[in-house]
Formats: C-alpha cells, sequence, structure tokens
C-alpha cells in the first residue's frame, strides 16, 4: 500500500491536491505546521473518499525537517509513491527594506527543502512500479520581479531544478513535473503582506480546486512542465519575445506602486 506526501496540504492548493489525489483513491501523508488543521483534514479525507491517511506537523524551515519526515514514514513501514513539494511563501517588498532572516527562511522553504525531501525520498519513489515528483513553482519564475526578487528567483530554481531531475531519470520510473500557477484562491497575497494588490490579483485569480485538478492530471500524464491557464501561458510566452528590462519595468509599474508607504 503505497501513500503520496503532500507538503503544505494543511489549506490552498496543497489542501485541493490532497483532496483530488483521495478522490482518485490514493492514500495520503499530510505534511504542514498546525497539527490541528492536518487532524481535521485527515479526518475527513479519510471519511468521504475512504481512503488511508496520516499526518505529521512540522516546521520544513527547520534544518533537520526532512530527515525527521523520511524517519517517521520509515518507522510506520509507508511506501511512498508520490512526492508533493508544495510548501512554500513569498514576501512583497524591496530586497533591503524586507528582514534577511525572513528572506533566508523564503529561501529555505522554497527551495532548499523540497531538495532535500526530494533526495531523500528517491530511494523510497524507486522502490514502486511506478513514481511521481510534483514540484509547485509559480507564473513569477518566468521573469524577474521587483519588490518580489527572492520569490521569483525561488521560483526559477524550482522550474530548473525539476526539468534536469526529469531529464536525469527519464530511463527510470520517476515522473518529474514542475507546475507553475499564477494567482490563486489561497492565503499567499496576505502570508506575503500583499493586500494592497488584492484587489488587483482577483480579477486574474483561478479557483484553487480548478488549478489543483490540473496538476495532478498533469503529474500522471508525466509532463514536465505547466503553467494553467491561458492568461498565464500569455503573460510568460510574452517573457519570451520582449526585452527583459522592458518586463521588469511592466511588472514594477505593477507592484512598487502598491508598496505600502513609509
Amino acid at each position: 500500500m503505497s501513500y503520496a506526501i503532500i507538503t503544505g496540504a494543511s489549506k490552498g492548493i496543497g489542501k485541493e491536491i490532497a483532496l483530488q489525489l483521495a478522490s482518485k483513491g490514493v492514500n495520503l501523508i499530510l505534511v504542514a505546521r498546525s497539527s490541528d488543521l492536518l487532524e481535521t483534514l485527515s479526518k475527513e479525507i479519510a471519511a468521504k473518499y475512504k481512503v488511508k491517511t496520516d499526518f505529521i506537523a512540522l516546521d520544513l524551515i527547520a534544518e533537520d525537517s526532512a530527515s525527521q519526515l523520511l524517519k517517521w514514514c520509515e518507522a510506520k513501514q509507508y511506501a511512498i509513491n508520490i512526492v508533493v513539494n508544495n510548501a512554500g511563501y513569498g514576501l512583497w517588498g524591496r530586497f533591503q527594506e524586507l528582514p534577511l532572516e525572513n528572506q533566508l527562511n523564503m529561501m529555505q522553504l522554497n527551495m532548499t527543502a523540497p531538495v532535500k525531501l526530494t533526495y531523500l525520498f528517491l530511494p523510497l519513489l524507486k522502490k514502486q512500479p511506478k513514481s511521481y515528483i510534483l514540484n509547485i513553482a509559480s507564473s513569477a519564475a518566468y521573469q524577474a520581479v521587483p519588490t518580489l526578487s527572492v520569490y521569483s528567483a525561488t521560483k526559477i530554481f524550482m522550474v530548473n531544478f525539476s526539468r534536469g531531475l526529469q531529464y536525469e531519470l527519464r530511463n527510470t520510473q520517476i515522473s518529474v513535473t514542475c507546475f507553475s500557477p499564477g494567482s490563486t484562491e489561497s492565503e499567499f497575497i496576505n502570508n506575503a503582506g500583499m493586500q494592497a494588490l488584492k484587489e488587483t490579483a482577483d480579477k486574474y485569480t483561478m479557483k484553487a480546486d480548478l488549478v489543483a485538478k490540473i496538476a495532478v492530471d498533469a503529474m500522471f500524464k508525466g509532463k514536465t512542465e505547466v503553467i494553467p491557464g491561458l492568461l498565464n501561458r500569455l503573460t510568460v510566452f510574452m517573457t519570451y519575445i520582449m526585452p527583459k528590462s522592458l518586463i521588469e519595468k511592466i511588472a514594477a509599474d505593477i507592484y512598487e506602486k502598491h508598496l505600502p508607504t513609509k
């Protein structure tokens, strides 16, 4: 009996991915910081979809969290055939005005944690007849975004890491998919301190359940890189044909003018 691990599973896209997988009969291991939210969600999913569920509360910013998760899975003798690296967050503001520690923590969660998890769980994935890695990036990965400079940099890291890993594993039973959504129903806006942009973002926001369905379907189809939504794909396409300096100016005009004044 195999399980899917989902990080950042307590809400937003992570929660919806969990629901999508459960609807397909996939057993789940839910990972996030809030034990209460995880316990509630775990019980709801088990009751509704009749799948096996378990959860562990971990702060993936902690250096040894990936090792803790592996040891926990091994102690319970869980077979793992899906790893969803979804946990992450953004910080909005001018680079030098944001606390360095917060930015380093964001880099840890957005890049280092999924790399560690992937590295540690690859041996378990290789034991299964078919396995999947789903990395959640962002449409912000495809350009430099002033005031989201570090966040967008962490996401292009995930795109390139995923593509390189997929090629390395091309002759194995493990498929790697990088999924890069645009604005999606979640707590991202609030967590990033971007409430001033909420009205603008809401015009282009996709439903979290739809985004999750596209992500899960793409993973099972073995797609390497996916950007959901026509507008998001068009925006990314424009970054390839327009001068980078112009793209960056357009992004700055959108984001900088909404920064809170001090």
